[in-house]
């Protein structure tokens, strides 16, 4: 069961945690196909893809993430059923596999020596959104509408999954919506007492939940949750996160979660990514001087403004996460404004 003690360790050890990149659009720059519904879990019964899988999440351990998180953001299991065919026993096996080649990465990061085994690397079980499932871009719009009890319904089975195979913590990530959001929490109380979880958002603009909500209203409500340990913003532009982090940090004390991706808008209808990188370095295997002194500076204004996790979403790579890695160990310590 995942529980609050290694993540509070590696808070306290670190002060600002590095997290992974991008996975799925990673997996297409190394030749994979992902034109599916399911997106990343195409490739999860796929030997070279899974190599790929594993490969990934290790790159990002030697680029200095502390967390990895892993390959089920779309791996639902009625997802699973529906587009491979598999008995739900198949689809738990399936999520499984993500967090073992997790497992499997940070074993082989401790074997080479990327991290001391005193040092904490962490794998966070991915929960995406039931717009992930609906394949059809509405995580970044919130607009469907379920019961709490069919949320509930819809994320147990991949939560249960994740836990019995041994995240760390619960990643809820790109949440859009406010009523899932509530399913969510209700279930983590409920069914995963010990486990602990961070809350990442999409948004409509700097003061809104993509569905309209406002910062204060959702975090009235998850201040209340002790078992959310951070809470933040994922896949959103880098040019917007700042001042959507400025706004966040009105309404909470929790450490707060910046992950953003590259600036590209994702169109569902056509599968292609919208709109330019501000540097096209940003996956490749070494970032630009402009594009690391773009990133620098964008890390110190999100840890200025309360992000104690940071790292990268869609469209980002390991180079993106060595480079920040590398700015926050180079950097003296900002003074801690935040409780």
């Amino acid at each position: 069961m995942p529980s609050k003690g290694p993540f509070a360790d590696l808070l306290a050890s670190r002060g600002t945690v590095i997290l992974d990149g991008a996975l799925a659009t990673e997996l297409e720059v190394r030749g994979h196909d992902l034109n599916h519904p399911l997106w990343s879990m195409k490739v999860i019964q796929d030997p070279a893809g899974i190599e790929s899988i594993k490969n990934i999440h290790l790159d990002y351990f030697r680029a200095g993430a502390n967390i990895a998180i892993t390959a089920s953001y779309q791996a639902s299991t009625q997802g699973l059923r529906e587009h491979f065919q598999l008995s739900e026993a198949e689809a738990q096996k399936a999520v499984a596999r993500t967090v073992e080649l997790a497992q499997n990465a940070r074993d082989i990061a401790y074997q080479e020596g990327a991290m001391p085994r005193s040092h904490p690397l962490l794998v966070a079980g991915s929960v995406g959104p039931y717009g992930a499932y609906l394949s059809d871009g509405s995580e970044y719009r919130g607009d469907y509408v379920r019961s709490i009890q069919e949320f509930r319904d819809f994320h147990r089975p991949r939560m249960q999954a994740l836990c019995d195979a041994g995240v760390d913590l619960f990643a809820f990530e790109t949440m859009p919506n406010m009523t899932e959001i509530k399913a969510l929490l209700d279930l983590l109380e409920t069914d995963f007492p010990q486990a602990v979880a961070w809350l990442s958002c999409t948004t409509r603009d700097a003061d809104h939940l993509s569905d309209g909500t406002t910062w204060n209203v959702l975090l009235d409500l998850v201040n209340r949750h002790e078992q959310i340990v951070a809470f933040g913003i994922n896949c959103v532009p880098m040019t917007s996160s700042t001042n959507t982090l400025r706004s966040i940090s009105q309404h909470t004390t929790l450490p707060l979660v910046c992950y953003p991706n590259s600036g590209e808008e994702w169109d569902a209808s056509t599968k292609t990514w919208r709109g330019q990188r501000p540097d096209e370095a940003l996956a490749t295997s070494e970032l630009s001087s402009s594009a690391r002194s773009s990133l620098a500076d964008s890390a110190r204004d999100w840890i200025e403004n309360g992000a104690s996790l940071i790292g990268g979403c869609c469209r980002t790579g390991p180079a993106f996460i060595k480079a920040l890695n590398e700015d926050i160990q180079g950097r003296a310590p900002l003074p801690q404004s935040r409780t």
